[in-house]
């Protein structure tokens, strides 16, 4: 049975391709913006959207394929992707617009995040992040065994890593541990998780969807989330578990099933808040038939309405 389609909305929304995998481990998610044009994101979103606008891709510099040099891979062409997803996306703000990044790797979200961070300063909005994403993200050049910044990101958001990248947005850090939610977290290095603790940061993760279950977690996620709120969701593919998303560099066993992260993005979408949205780490290469993309694709219908049932909107908190 086909899930209900609730009416167009007057959300005028943008996409933001990101092609890149410099700061991933693995090459392939230079292809996930097409991936999702393919799997037909822009018709999905004309579902519930009044106005779809697809921005095309930013051009940024190629992989150059190097080792790491004093803990980072590809510093300088992280940094430049990262302020074209910073300015691209802080236009579409200042736009009255919702930007969608079609990443590309996880390090884009320092850029579209920030830019995120930096708007709601300027209009006095309340920020929730919301992460969902295998990993923690939160190492430094000093903790990570690999010198990938894909594993940085909300590191470098909350203040820790080189100026380029902590300084985007203007104001340093970009995001408080305070705004931000961790959820689906299962593979967090030893030192990382020691500096995560420390940090402050709330991490929900698999252990915590076991024990309370999905409904709960988004519930703690979303606590203090109120109307006014700019909730940002920012979806790593690998938050899924690979038996349903094979389509990622980094798969961890033991994700959310595909019923719990749908009902992860109902509940989101059931506040009414969601402002902008990343879509990183899908990578093609590792995938069959697109399945992956296809997925993602349908999890953001449900961000934005789509249901088995009338529902009433729930009320935010």
């Amino acid at each position: 049975m086909a899930r209900e389609v609730r009416p167009v909305t007057s959300a005028r929304v943008s996409l933001i391709g990101a092609p890149t995998d410099v700061g991933a481990s693995v090459r392939g998610t230079s292809m996930g913006p097409e991936a999702l044009r393919v799997a037909g994101l822009v018709e999905a979103l004309a579902r519930f959207v009044a106005d779809v606008a697809d921005r095309g891709n930013l051009l940024g510099p190629l992989n150059p394929l190097l080792p790491a040099q004093e803990g980072f891979r590809h510093l300088d062409e992280v940094v430049v992707w990262a302020g074209l997803v910073h300015d691209a996306v802080h236009a579409e703000l200042a736009a009255e617009r919702m930007p969608i990044l079609l990443g590309g790797d996880h390090s884009l979200s320092i850029g579209s995040i920030s830019a995120v961070a930096r708007y709601c300063r300027d209009v006095k909005r309340p920020l929730r992040v919301l992460w969902f994403d295998a990993h923690a993200d939160f190492n430094t050049a000093e903790l990570t065994p690999t010198g990938n910044i894909h594993g940085m990101p909300v590191a470098c958001l909350c203040g820790f890593g080189p100026a380029e990248l902590t300084s985007l947005g203007g104001v340093v850090p970009a995001v408080q541990p305070s705004d931000l939610r961790e959820i689906g977290v299962r593979s967090v290095d030893d030192e990382e998780k020691r500096f995560l603790r420390d940090a402050g940061i709330e991490v929900l993760d698999m252990r915590c969807i076991d024990e309370i279950g999905m409904r709960q977690t988004i519930e703690r996620a979303l606590i203090g989330v109120t109307e006014g709120t700019h909730l940002h969701v920012s979806l790593d593919a690998d938050f899924l578990d690979p038996d349903i998303a094979q389509g990622v560099g980094t798969p961890v066993r033991g994700g959310p099933t595909y019923r719990e992260a749908q009902l992860c993005m109902e509940m989101i979408a059931d506040t009414g808040c969601l402002a902008s949205l990343d879509l990183t780490e899908i990578n093609p290469a590792m995938d069959h038939r697109n399945a992956t993309a296809l997925l993602m694709v349908d999890l953001v219908e449900s961000l934005f309405g789509k249901s088995t049932l009338m529902r009433p909107p729930e009320r935010v908190r």
